[in-house]
C-alpha cells in the first residue's frame, strides 16, 4: 500500500477519499440500470450484487450501509406496481443482508421507466482495500465469473419471437437456452465478496469488476490505471456454454468474442502473482465459500504501454451451466484456461 493516505477519484470502481480522522479512508460507490430478468426478486439480488461489487473489486468485504435507489415505472398498472415493487425491494435487501449489510434509505420515484440500483459506503483503513494500479509484468488475469449474460439475457427473450429465434434455433435448443438464461442469472446475482477477500490472501495488485463496458473495455481502463508500463494480454474467454455460436450465428453483433460485450454484476477481473492465481483459483471453488463460485486464468501481464487486448484466436472456454448436470469446466494452471 502506497502512502498512508491514498486517495481515488472519477475512473476507477470506486472513490477513496482519505477522513480527517488519521488511518481512515471514506469508500464509496454508486450503480444503477434497468432490469434484465424477468423475476423481480432476482432483479433486486443483480442490482444489489452489481452496486456491491464496485468495493469488491478493491478487496473490500465489509459495507458499512447502503442506499437503495428505484424508479417505479408510470406505464404499470398498479396493481403491476404492488406486485413488483416489493419484490425488487426484498431482493436487494436479501442481498444487501447477505454480504453483512443493511439498506437504511433511499430514494423512490415515479419514471417511464423502472431503474434499480443504490449507494454502498464503507470507511475503513488502509489495510482492508488493495488500490488498483500495482499490477506487474509476470503477473496473471484471473476471471471469477463467465462471460455472455446480455447474450444469454437476449436469447432467452427471442424464445417468443418467432423471427429472431428462428435466426439461432440451428446453433442452440430451447433447453440451451434456458439453461444459459439460469447461468446468467444466477452469476448475476452472485456476490463477489468471496473473490474480494481472497485478493488479500493470495496478494493481488489489481482489480476491477465486469460490468457495461465488455471485458476489454474494463481491462482497458485497469491497464491504464497502473504505475507500472504494463499491457494485458487475454488469451482465454470463458464464455456461457452456447452463447459464442449464438453470437457468431448473429454476426458477432455483440462483440462478444472481441470482449466488448455489455455483462450485467460480472466478475472480478485480478491481477495476481504467478505463483497464486492456480491456488487462488482452487481455493475459490472451495466448498467452504458456499456454491457457484469459479475462476478462470484468463491472460498475462507484461511490459508494455498501459494498454489491452485479446489475442487475435482467443481460446473460448465453454462453461456448461450448472443444470445440465456435471461438467468439466475445470484444467490447468497454465494459460490453457481454468484453474
Amino acid at each position: 500500500m502506497e502512502g498512508t493516505n491514498p486517495r481515488l477519484g472519477i475512473g476507477m470502481d470506486s472513490c477513496v477519499i482519505p477522513l480527517r480522522h488519521r488511518g481512515l479512508s471514506l469508500v464509496q460507490t454508486t450503480d444503477f440500470f434497468y432490469p434484465s430478468v424477468e423475476d423481480p426478486y432476482m432483479q433486486g439480488r443483480i442490482a444489489c450484487a452489481n452496486v456491491l461489487s464496485d468495493l469488491y473489486a478493491m478487496g473490500i468485504t465489509e459495507c458499512d450501509n447502503m442506499l437503495m435507489l428505484l424508479s417505479v415505472s408510470q406505464k404499470m398498472t398498479e396493481e403491476e406496481r404492488e406486485k413488483v415493487t416489493p419484490l425488487m425491494i426484498k431482493g436487494f435487501k436479501d442481498a444487501a443482508e447477505e454480504g453483512g449489510t443493511s439498506v437504511t434509505g433511499g430514494q423512490t420515484v415515479v419514471n417511464p421507466w423502472i431503474i434499480i440500483g443504490g449507494v454502498a459506503t464503507v470507511v475503513c483503513q488502509a489495510n482492508e482495500f488493495i488500490m488498483p494500479h500495482n499490477a506487474v509484468p509476470g503477473d496473471v488475469l484471473v476471471l471469477t465469473k463467465p462471460l455472455g449474460t446480455q447474450v444469454a439475457v437476449n436469447a432467452h427473450q427471442w424464445l417468443d419471437n418467432p423471427e429472431r429465434w428462428n435466426k439461432i434455433r440451428m446453433v442452440v435448443s430451447r433447453e440451451d437456452v434456458e439453461l444459459a438464461y439460469q447461468e446468467a442469472m444466477f452469476n448475476m446475482a452472485t456476490l463477489n465478496r468471496t473473490a474480494a477477500a481472497l485478493m488479500h490472501m493470495f496478494n493481488a495488485h489489481a482489480a476491477t469488476d465486469i460490468t457495461g463496458f465488455g471485458i476489454l473495455g474494463h481491462a482497458q481502463n485497469l491497464a491504464q490505471e497502473q504505475h507500472s508500463e504494463v499491457s494485458f494480454v487475454i488469451h482465454n474467454l470463458p464464455i456461457i456454454a452456447k452463447m459464442a455460436a449464438i453470437t457468431k450465428t448473429c454476426g458477432n453483433r455483440y462483440g462478444l468474442l472481441q470482449g466488448t460485450s455489455a455483462e450485467t454484476s460480472g466478475g472480478l477481473l485480478i491481477c495476481l502473482p504467478r505463483e497464486q492465481a492456480a491456488r487462488f483459483c482452487a481455493e475459490i471453488k472451495s466448498p467452504k465459500h458456499g456454491e457457484g463460485h469459479q475462476a478462470w486464468i484468463i491472460g498475462i501481464v507484461e511490459k508494455g504501454n498501459r494498454s489491452a487486448r485479446i489475442i487475435e484466436k482467443p481460446r473460448i472456454i465453454e462453461v456448461t451451466p450448472r443444470g445440465a448436470g456435471t461438467s468439466d469446466n475445470s484444467n490447468t494452471s497454465t494459460l490453457d484456461g481454468s484453474c
